[in-house]
């Protein structure tokens, strides 16, 4: 169909402008989705892993957090960038920077809540285990790293998923600046608007392409782990 040649054409032709908005697009999912991880990862474990008073509180709140509509996210961001906000006189409004943060902030509470339910499901079991073994908190947190890193691995690429599909909140905060802080899905967004529909589902399919090839590459990393 056309719109696969045209695909074809964005994605190996010449066109520096296109190179610059993937460049930018993976730039700002890893660095969000690696950031969220750090985050996310650690106080899933911990909830996931650990009994107490408020654990039921706080694991609606996450699960309520993973829902939170992009645009709201992006707002928040905004309001605290602007010129007028508290942190305005860092002038990140507008930057891959600002972008990173607010993804940072729709992402994290999607990697700690699916982290936690995943632990939680052997959680008693090891703490059983490790206590009969005089193992302390510390190291008992690191052994859940190392023994739940397969599905961490599926967690992460979905947190990535929701990164590099994100359109509300980066559109928000980023402005969809050419050369600057355009990524794909804006650009999608963009060309729609303007009619050239052909050329939006191009860009469509070559982030899907963009998209396969990544979640490629980590399935094989994920199936190497699993047999090690």
């Amino acid at each position: 169909m056309e719109f696969i040649r045209t695909a074809l054409n964005l994605l190996f032709g010449a066109n520096p402008e296109l190179r610059q908005i993937i460049g930018v697009t993976l730039r700002m999912s890893m660095f969000s989705t690696l950031i969220s991880a750090l985050l996310g990862i650690p106080i899933g474990v911990w909830v996931g892993g650990n009994e107490f008073k408020l654990k039921g509180w706080v694991t609606r709140l996450m699960n309520t957090l993973m829902g939170i509509p992009p645009v709201v996210g992006g707002l928040v961001v905004y309001l605290l960038l602007s010129r007028s906000g508290p942190l305005g006189s860092l002038k990140l409004l507008y930057t891959v920077t600002a972008m990173v943060i607010a993804q940072v902030i729709l992402i994290t509470p999607i990697i700690a809540s699916m982290t936690a339910n995943v632990v939680s499901i052997r959680a008693n079991s090891i703490r059983e285990t490790c206590h009969g073994l005089g193992i302390g908190n510390h190291q008992r947190m690191r052994l859940m790293l190392a023994e739940f890193r397969v599905p961490f691995i599926s967690i992460v690429l979905a947190g990535f998923g929701r990164a590099i599909a994100e359109v509300g909140a980066i559109q928000m905060v980023g402005g969809n600046i050419q050369f600057k802080t355009r990524v794909m899905t804006t650009a999608i967004m963009m060309q729609s608007n303007m009619g050239h529909f052909e050329l939006a589902v191009a860009l469509g399919v070559v982030l899907l392409l963009i998209s396969f090839a990544i979640n490629s590459f980590v399935y094989r990393l994920q199936k190497g782990w699993q047999r090690v």
